[in-house]
């Protein structure tokens, strides 16, 4: 180990004090140091050095600066012994190569695994006389390795180099076995504590990734997302999603990376195949720290050669598999797949809420093209256009408060200038309703053939309803019948809301009632004929006009009605019946509308 040595220090008589730098009086002895008068101060230093940290480098800093104040040293190193691997690696060096510093030390190989093995000290006066030597740096002589023993276990190694042959005594060596133990506490207190803070920074960063994972219903977004996040945790080089599909009985690529970059991978994986498969069909994440040494791994990436694959289980099912890949070899730890394991749970439920959030919107996109086609259709059961008499015109305006409703109504004819006026509103809303709807419209002209009168119709409805009765569901319903000739209207209403009769500026309700059809059987229907004056309009609406609400949740009720009716001069049937939906409308704003409206205007010309 290169050193400030061109000639050997040489004993020394002064107490230490501050940085120790050898003679360079030459001496052909062997280096000496008064150990005593060194040994409290050094030991008092080291510990107030010591005490005063818990940063793992600054603390293995400290130890480097106080050693070199009594043994000058060029070459420096703290080696730390992987659990897993159970080698030793530098975790501190001065003077070391990038070769030198990249070497992995087994248990009982050169000098450092010797003293590890022997528990002891080991110093080499001369390095070129051991054969377990290795030749590391053709420039050091000797050598002198302290094992770190902390609680009974070696966690590591102290070693100094020298370019000099026996350049370190037993002095050195009894010096270094006396503060090894409190070096060795020192750094095992500083891997706890970074082990504490790096455990407690990755909850919360685990808490704030799985609040921000619930957020993201879209499944390819949350697949990023996860990529994104995980290398906050878990630093990787490849890294995919795979997720199952029952269909096929595979797993899919359904998101990767390589070096950071999105790439398209089409292979699939079965059960068992490869790392991937067998942490799936095992249930149980696999660590790898060499893939060359495993029989298991499929060479999708040769510069792989360390992999974690963690499986995703939701509700006791493999949805899915995460995998890291990175290129050195023992990258990945323990804590990584704890780490690891530990938000794959989240991430199984949120994989599982964006695919229930992705059939849910599936479900819905189906269910509104099927209630656009029912719209159609209903649509289609209504009169195309209302009807027109010599001495009457008429208006008719449906608006379902959804896609579809309940509301419904006709025109039939009846011939000889009569024309039969049907206004009904089926219990419930949007498809059941819709449906009950057509069922009654189909009956309905079905029995407009026998051109019945509006109670005798009502009654026969009633019956035929009754035949096929459904729990809970009903209709109400108005008729009436106009004859143009007479210029006369005969009303039978079944539960609906009671019309309206306008005439020489007063507006009046028509006194109709009767039983809702489908509830009652063998209900019979009373009918009133009004006569007519030109003029005159008689108007149907449905309870979604009365009944409407403001944000305010005032309701638009019969006054406002009959107020928008009386401020029209000579209108039509058209222009009285946007009017009040116009009105309604205004008066709703922008609340949503929670029930059909439907308005049926006869103008008497």
């Amino acid at each position: 180990m290169p050193s400030p040595e061109t000639t050997r220090p040489v004993e020394h008589t002064h107490e230490f004090e501050g940085d120790y730098r050898p003679s360079n009086t030459a001496s052909p002895t062997t280096p000496r140091v008064h150990i005593e008068p060194l040994q409290i101060d050094f030991l008092t230093q080291l510990a107030d050095a010591l005490n005063n940290t818990l940063d793992l480098q600054t603390t293995m800093q400290r130890v480097a600066d106080l050693v070199r104040a009594v043994i000058d040293y060029r070459i420096f190193a703290i080696l730390l012994i992987n659990d897993r691997t159970q080698d030793f690696w530098m975790r501190f060096q001065i003077g070391h190569s990038p070769e030198s510093e990249r070497m992995r030390v087994k248990i009982g190989k050169g000098v450092i695994g010797r003293a590890a093995e022997l528990r002891r000290a080991v110093l080499v006066e001369d390095v070129s006389k051991k054969d377990y030597y290795i030749p590391a740096n053709p420039d050091v002589k000797s050598e002198l390795a302290i094992p770190l023993i902390s609680k009974n276990k070696v966690i590591g190694v102290l070693d100094i180099e020298s370019t000099q042959v026996a350049y370190f005594t037993q002095e050195h060596q009894r010096l270094l076995e006396l503060v090894a133990s409190r070096i060795a506490i020192a750094i095992e207190n500083a891997r706890l504590y970074t082990r504490v803070a790096r455990q407690a920074q990755t909850l919360t960063v685990l808490g704030e990734i799985s609040r921000e994972l619930t957020s993201i219903l879209d499944l390819d977004d949350l697949l990023e997302r996860v990529g994104q996040l995980m290398k906050r945790v878990v630093d990787f080089q490849m890294f995919s999603i795979l997720l199952w599909n029952s269909r096929s009985k595979h797993f899919e690529h359904r998101f990767s990376t390589r070096f950071g970059e999105r790439v398209q991978r089409q292979h699939i994986v079965e059960p068992g195949q490869g790392i991937i498969g067998t942490a799936a069909k095992e249930r149980v994440p696999i660590l790898v720290p060499d893939v060359r040494k495993d029989s298991r791994y499929v060479n999708y990436h040769p510069e792989t050669r360390s992999e974690l694959a963690v499986p995703l289980v939701y509700k006791d099912q493999i949805i899915g598999v995460i995998d890291v890949e990175h290129t050195r070899a023992n990258y990945y730890n323990e804590d990584h797949q704890r780490t690891l394991t530990t938000l794959a749970g989240q991430v199984a439920i949120a994989i599982e809420n964006a695919r229930l959030y992705e059939r849910i919107l599936e479900e819905e996109q189906r269910m509104e093209r099927d209630l656009a086609m029912a719209r159609q259709v209903q649509l289609r059961l209504l009169p195309s256009a209302p009807p027109s008499h010599p001495h009457a015109d008429f208006f008719a305006k449906f608006l379902p408060a959804r896609s579809i409703g309940g509301d419904m109504y006709d025109f039939l004819d009846y011939g000889s200038g009569r024309t039969l006026i049907v206004m009904g509103d089926v219990s419930g809303k949007a498809a059941p309703a819709a449906l009950y709807a057509a069922l009654v419209s189909g009956i309905l002209r079905s029995l407009g053939a026998q051109q019945l009168s509006p109670g005798h119709l009502l009654a026969t409805l009633n019956d035929q309803l009754q035949e096929r009765k459904l729990d809970a569901q009903y209709v109400t319903m108005l008729i009436a019948l106009w004859d143009d000739n007479e210029q006369t209207l005969s009303i039978a209403n079944a539960g609906s809301v009671q019309p309206v009769f306008v005439t020489g500026g007063e507006v009046r309700t028509i006194q109709a009632e009767g039983f809702p059809l489908g509830l009652f059987p063998h209900a019979v229907y009373e009918e009133l004929t009004l006569s007519t004056q030109p003029g005159d309009q008689i108007v149907f609406f449905s309870d979604g006009i009365t009944d409407a609400e403001n944000s305010s949740h005032e309701m638009f009720g019969n006054e406002r009605l009959v107020e928008v009716l009386r401020k029209l001069k000579n209108p039509t049937a058209q222009v009285t019946g946007e009017a009040l939906l116009k009105g309604v409308g205004h008066f709703q704003s922008q609340t949503e509308h929670f029930d059909d409206e439907t308005v049926v205007v006869l103008h008497v010309r």
